[in-house]
This record gives structure tokens, C-alpha cells and sequence, in this order.
């Protein structure tokens, strides 16, 4: 665990702006005109709508994805009762957490009443602002009463997340560590240390998920809660024992299967661990310090399956796993409550989304390889990213089925892609460039098949539908590389090329070579060395048509790269230089820049180049090219330098492409701000067009500058480099590419070998 210190704490809620969360504007206000819309006079008509029908309030307002986190402090973490304003920094927290997780807005509502009526009226009162109520931090068993209430009074999602997120979470924790323990849930016997508002939801929702109540004993401070205990408070009394041997932990814990744990540190005992069932089952929740530690529970017990509330432990009982979605799948359907049905759809997501294949994502955040469901893994990671596809989607389903939503979702699938995109794990493009290589798969060769990343992605891409892989490497290596990563690698080809049995093919691949470049001084015994080197060897199967792309570059420098894509498959005919291009996905628009990998100082000549098939690879994308010509200069203003070369670059494409919509140089401002640009330059070709294209000067602007804009805006979506002006698929990764990257690329790849076979009539449309 992360060791926070009390100046560092401090220092970060202070640093700059006080706080963590802020409004933000979500419609323009730079004119008049949209001030006068904002508010008075043109709210008038969305007020006059919402009095008309109450549920246009959804429709023109931020209700529908405006959750109010409401506390009075009585109960802040592991503070107790500090009072309502000492509690805000949490309030503000659990805002943040929601937003980022989930998407959702927060007001974060302290108020100062200990009262649970008093307390209530005055939520009643501003709940027409909110589509639902997060309870936080309120003592039991004033936090049942408060609940409950609001339940019954409101038409909008209530719940407390310190009884029902962690009851959630560690449900669907149970539910998955019984599978890999092999026990039955209406056999087990568990027990439950704890009896306060977590406790008691938790040992609700286990009952709901199939445990006996005979086979439950709980504990509170007094010790084993029995039947016969007087003045039992409601709450308690449902999960008294009448069993009258057993009064402490120690003899409550001797022969259970599940101890869950939600009181405090170091209470269970090494030898209470051995004297559990066998392969027990340990949820030590109290934090920061559980009931037991990690180690200690393992050394009592190696067999043990243990969960914690810890990150630095397996299997982190965490709520950021449960509330964000679940108020998402509720908002989304604008659902009058959450009900058992909706809860338990939570549990049901969440246990499942542990026993699939682990994003890239997550495993790169923890530095690990190998999460697969098992005794280390039964729970998500608070980071999985299919958590707000999965569990909203599920909660939203069974608040339809259960009656309480308003509107319905029509299409499931499309309100997944549609989540994706508002967190920024996926957009509209990136979606359409996998759909379409879906349809049409190729044969994609992946250079560096024993590197870690490349060989992710190969696998990925083939889940995915998108290729069919063929990875270059000894094979002997690839699969202990595989099994270290867990990865599957049935159905995708290996070839070592350098094993005796692709002699023939490298000598295939020689001859092929030496032929072409005959006049260039290559000789058979040059080319057949170079077979050996994995660059030719992959580029040579694409040349002759044993693949149709080829992938490469999280090894190889791009100099060695560039050399020879230029040898073994050549430059198009039409043109002299080829280039790349990287796509930036940005939240103002898409934007294709150029050249970002290839030529280093281009002069006119090559600018001219790049912009036609730049211009080219955004119709590719089915997009008009608007294009710019960027320097330091605007339209002559300085006729040395780069800018010199891109001017001339500019005429050059003018004249022989006159219905093309390019112009320069100019300035990036300029190129960006259209109504600026057409103030001070009206003779423009790109006047009224908003650019989509932009040329820089050389390869150190246009590389540095789509890298800057990906440092300072990491929400931007980053495709690239794409590879332009080779006469077959060859593309390049970065070295610092991520799996996800790479899939893109071979995403595009494989489109481009289909279009490519489409305009040789190799394949019908």
C-alpha cells in the first residue's frame, strides 16, 4: 500500500484550486446570443416544457446524470463522528470517483443533522435537483432508518454505499471464490465479524446469493450474537444464532469455510485460520489494517483464498467497482429506484467479468502478466475498463425487467459502444476502422513475434476477428513466452525463419529480390543472407503473396526500416517518396497530420508528395481532405527556410490538383480557426472549410507536435503512424506502443490489403 503522509495529504487538496471536483459549462457561452439562451430570456421555454411534463426535466437539464452524495459525517471512514463539514473532503472524493469512473456529475451535500427525520425532510426538499442519492458515512442504525425512508418517500435511485457497495463487491467475491474452492453456497458455514451497516447488508445479500441463515453465525463487540441475547436491535436479531456452544470468535471460526471480516485489525488469529474447513475462504475487510494480514493468512494456510480492502493485496474488496456503474445503468434508464433485482445484477456482472481474459490495461497499471481467474484473481480490478459497459448495462437491463425504469434501452450494444466513447476508451472511428477489417480479414504478419506487446496484440487482433496472424520467431521461444503470458496462441501460424525447412522459401524470397533489384548490384547470396533478417524475410511473404501485411517496429530502428520497405516492396509508381500519418482522434474533431516518421528535411518536392497522399489516406477514411500547409509564416510573409519549400509545395499541388482543397503556408492558429483565418485571408482556397489536414514543414515539427498535443490532452486518441506511398501494406508501430495501438494499426493494415486487393480484382466487393 501506497504510504501517504499527512503534509502530502494536505498539499494536494490545497495545491492551486482548493478541492478536487467543479462545474464545468456544457453548452457554448462566447456570444450574446448564447448567454441570452443560457438563461434569461430562452429558459423560460425549457421551464415552461418541464411544467408541462415533469419527465422533460430528463430532457433539458442535468438531472438524469446529476447524483447528490449526501452525509452528515457521523460515520467518516475511520474517523467516526467528525461533524458534516469535516466529512466534505470525503464527499468531494467520492465526486470524483463517480465522474472519473463513471461519468456521472456530483453535488457533494454535507448537512449538519443528527436527527434521521430532520435529516430526511430536508433531502425530500432538494431532491427534485438530483436523479439519485448516495448515502455516505451516516452511523448505524440511524443510516437503516434514513435509507429506508428515502426509499419509500422519493422516485429516484437511493442508495447508501456503505451497506450496499460493499455488500456488492464482496458478493460477487464470495460467489467467484466458492467456484474455485469447489464449494457449495447452500452447504457453507459462514461467519460474519462485524455487525454494524456493511455487515448486515453484506450477510443479506450472501443470503440472497444462495447461504443458509442456519449455517451463519455473526459477531459483534459483545461477541457471538445469540437469540437469546436481550434487547436485540432489529437488525440483529435476523442473523442471531441459536446455536448456544459457541460465544467468541475463536470457537465461531472453528470449522467455517468463510470468515468476512468487517470490524477491525488484527482480530483473527493464525491458529483460528487452521482451525477453518479446508481451502478457506478469508475476507479481512477492516482497513487500513484487516483482521488478518495477507501474509500471516497464507503462512496459517496456503490454501487459503483471501480478499482484502487493500491494492497492494490479491483481490481488493474495492466499492469504486460497484457505485459508479450501478448509478450509471440507473441514471441512464431513469430508474425510480434500486431494488434487490438491480443489486444483485451487480453481483452477477461483476463475478463474471472476473473469469474473462484481462484487458492489457490492467495488467500494465499492476505490472503483471498473468491475471487469470484463480485464487489471486476472483475479483476486477478497480481499473478493468469493462466495468462501466458490463455492470451499467446489466443494471440498467434489470431495472427494466424489474419495472423501475422510465425509458428503455432499445440496443444493449449500442449503449456499450456509446459508454466506451464518453469515458474515451473508444470513438465512433476507432470503432468503424475494427468493424471494417472485421469484415474482411487478412493474413497479417507481426515482425517481432517473441515481443511481449507485439504478440498481445496478435492475439487480440485474431479475438477480435481482424487478422488472421503469422508470427516470425522460433517457436520453441514463442510459446514459452505465451505460457509466461497466459496467451493462447491455437490458430495463429508461426514460421521460423530461420529453421531448415523455410529454406526454400528464403530461397524463393532471394531470388524474387535479386531479380528486382538487379541493377541496383544485388546479387542471390546477398539477398538470401538478408532472408535471415526478419524485416525482409516478412516484408518478401507480403511481396509474394504469402501474406497480405505485414507489422513491425517495436525493435527495429525506423532507418533500417525505411531502407527496406524501399528494397523489397517499393515506392508507388506515381510517386517518388512515401511517408505516415497519425490520426488525432481530439474531443474538438479528427485530425490527420503528416509527416510524422518518414522524411526527416523535406524540400518542396517532397511536401507536394506528402500532401496528395495525404489527401489520399483521408478519403481513405472516407473524409474530404481540407488541408494546410503549416510553417512559422503565413502566405509568403518570409520566402526563406522551410517556409520556402512549403510555399513552393503549395503552388505545385494548386496547379496540377485545382479542385483539391488545399492552401499556405500559414500558422497553425490560422489553419485551426477558420473564422480567424478567413477575416485575414479571404482569398483562401480552404475559405468556409473547417481543416481536417495538416502538413508540417519537417519530420521534428510534425512528430513533436502530435506528441505534445498527446502529452497535454491525454483523452486524445492517437492512430499512427499509418503508412502512406509503398506499394503494399507495410505498416510501423513506435517502440512505445501499446497493445492497443498496435491492434489499431493492424486494423488499418488489414483495410488497406483489402482495398489493395479490391483494385487489383483479386476480391469482390
Amino acid at each position: 500500500m501506497v504510504k501517504i503522509t499527512k503534509e502530502a495529504a494536505l498539499e494536494y487538496h490545497n495545491n492551486g484550486r482548493p478541492g478536487k471536483i467543479e462545474v464545468t459549462p456544457t453548452k457554448s457561452y462566447s456570444t450574446q446570443t448564447d448567454l441570452s439562451l443560457a438563461y434569461s430570456p430562452g429558459v423560460a421555454y425549457p421551464c415552461l416544457e418541464i411544467q408541462q411534463n415533469p419527465d422533460e426535466v430528463y430532457k433539458y437539464t442535468d438531472k438524469g446524470n446529476l447524483v447528490a452524495v449526501i452525509s452528515n459525517g457521523t460515520a467518516v471512514l475511520g474517523l467516526g463522528n467528525i461533524g458534516a463539514m469535516s466529512g466534505k473532503p470525503v464527499m468531494e472524493g467520492k465526486g470524483l470517483l463517480f465522474k472519473i469512473y463513471g461519468g456521472v456529475d456530483v453535488f457533494d451535500i454535507e448537512i449538519d443533522e443528527k436527527d434521521p427525520d430532520k435529516f430526511c425532510e430536508a433531502v425530500e426538499k432538494i431532491a427534485p435537483t438530483f436523479g439519485g442519492i448516495n448515502l455516505e458515512d451516516i452511523k448505524a442504525p440511524e443510516c437503516f432508518i434514513i435509507e429506508e425512508r428515502l426509499k419509500r418517500t422519493l422516485d429516484i435511485p437511493v442508495m447508501h454505499d456503505d451497506q450496499h457497495g460493499t455488500a456488492i463487491i464482496s458478493a460477487a467475491g464470495l460467489k467467484n471464490a466458492l467456484e474455485v474452492a469447489g464449494k457449495d453456497i447452500e452447504n457453507v458455514k459462514l461467519v460474519v465479524n462485524g455487525a454494524g451497516a456493511a455487515a448486515i447488508s453484506c450477510t443479506k445479500l450472501y443470503m440472497a446469493l444462495g447461504v443458509k441463515r442456519e449455517n451463519i453465525v455473526m459477531l459483534d463487540s459483545k461477541g457471538v450474537i445469540a437469540s437469546d441475547r436481550p434487547n436485540l436491535s432489529g437488525q440483529k436479531a435476523l442473523f442471531a444464532t441459536d446455536r448456544r456452544n459457541i460465544h467468541t470468535l475463536e470457537e465461531a471460526v472453528k470449522g467455517a469455510d468463510v470468515f468476512v471480516g468487517l470490524s477491525k485489525g488484527n482480530i483473527l488469529s493464525q491458529d483460528m485460520v487452521r482451525s477453518m474447513n479446508e481451502n478457506p475462504i478469508v475476507f479481512a475487510l477492516a482497513n487500513p489494517v484487516p483482521e488478518i494480514s495477507f501474509e500471516e493468512a497464507i503462512e496459517a494456510w496456503p490454501d487459503v483464498l483471501m480478499a482484502t480492502g487493500r491494492s497492494d493485496y490479491p483481490n481488493q474488496i474495492n466499492n469504486v467497482i460497484g457505485f459508479p456503474y450501478i448509478f450509471r445503468g440507473a441514471l441512464d434508464v431513469h430508474a425510480k429506484a434500486i431494488n434487490e433485482e438491480m443489486k444483485m445484477a451487480a453481483v452477477l456482472a461483476i463475478a463474471e467479468l472476473a473469469k474473462q481474459p484481462v484487458p492489457d490495461v490492467v495488467n500494465e497499471v499492476y505490472n503483471v502478466n498473468d491475471l487469470t481467474f484463480g485464487p489471486q484473481y476472483f475479483i476486477p480490478k478497480p481499473v478493468d475498463p469493462r466495468l462501466i459497459t458490463e455492470v451499467s448495462a446489466a443494471v440498467a437491463k434489470a431495472a427494466m425487467d424489474s419495472g423501475v425504469a422510465r425509458i428503455p434501452i432499445r440496443n444493449f450494444e449500442e449503449y456499450k459502444e456509446n459508454l466506451r466513447q464518453m469515458l474515451g476508451q473508444e470513438t465512433k472511428l476507432t470503432r468503424h476502422i475494427h468493424a471494417t477489417a472485421a469484415q474482411h480479414p487478412q493474413r497479417v504478419v507481426f515482425a517481432e513475434g517473441a515481443h511481449q506487446t507485439m504478440m498481445k496484440a496478435a492475439v487480440q487482433a485474431k479475438q477480435e476477428g481482424i487478422c488472421y496472424p503469422i508470427l516470425l520467431g522460433n517457436p520453441d521461444r514463442l510459446n514459452r513466452v505465451a505460457n509466461r503470458l497466459k496467451l493462447d496462441l491455437s490458430g495463429i501460424e508461426i514460421i521460423d525463419m530461420r529453421a531448415d525447412s523455410e529454406q526454400g522459401r528464403r530461397a524463393i524470397y532471394a531470388k524474387h529480390l535479386a531479380e528486382k533489384r538487379a541493377r541496383e548490384g544485388y546479387t542471390f547470396d546477398e539477398a538470401y543472407d538478408k532472408m535471415y533478417e526478419r524485416n525482409y524475410f516478412g516484408m518478401s511473404m507480403v511481396e509474394n503473396g504469402d501474406a497480405d501485411a505485414f507489422i513491425t517496429g517495436v525493435y527495429t530502428k525506423y532507418s533500417n526500416t525505411i531502407k527496406v520497405a524501399k528494397e523489397v516492396i517499393g515506392i508507388r509508381p506515381e510517386f517518388r517518396h512515401f511517408g505516415t500519418m497519425h490520426i488525432l482522434n481530439t474531443k474538438r474533431d479528427v485530425y490527420y497530420i503528416g509527416d510524422t516518421l518518414i522524411n526527416r528535411n523535406p524540400n518542396a518536392e517532397v511536401l507536394a508528395d506528402i500532401a496528395k497522399l495525404s489527401s489520399e489516406a483521408v478519403k481513405f477514411f472516407n473524409e474530404e481532405p481540407v488541408i494546410a500547409m503549416l510553417s512559422y509564416s503565413n502566405f509568403g510573409a518570409d520566402s526563406t527556410g522551410s517556409c520556402k519549400y512549403v510555399h513552393e509545395a503549395v503552388n505545385m499541388m494548386q496547379e496540377k490538383y485545382p479542385d483539391l482543397a488545399i492552401d499556405g503556408e500559414m500558422q497553425v492558429n490560422f489553419a485551426l480557426d477558420r473564422k480567424l483565418r478567413d477575416e485575414k485571408y479571404p482569398f483562401t482556397r480552404l475559405k468556409g472549410k473547417d481543416v481536417n489536414t495538416l502538413i508540417f514543414p519537417d519530420l521534428s515539427s510534425a512528430n513533436s507536435g502530435y506528441k505534445l498535443l498527446q502529452a497535454l490532452s491525454p483523452e486524445t486518441e492517437v492512430i499512427g503512424p499509418i503508412q502512406m506511398g509503398l506499394n503494399k501494406p507495410i505498416h510501423f508501430t513506435d517502440f512505445e506502443s501499446s497493445v492497443r495501438d498496435i491492434v489499431n494499426i493492424t486494423a488499418v493494415a488489414v483495410i488497406d490489403a483489402y482495398v489493395e486487393k479490391i483494385k487489383n480484382g483479386k476480391e469482390a466487393l
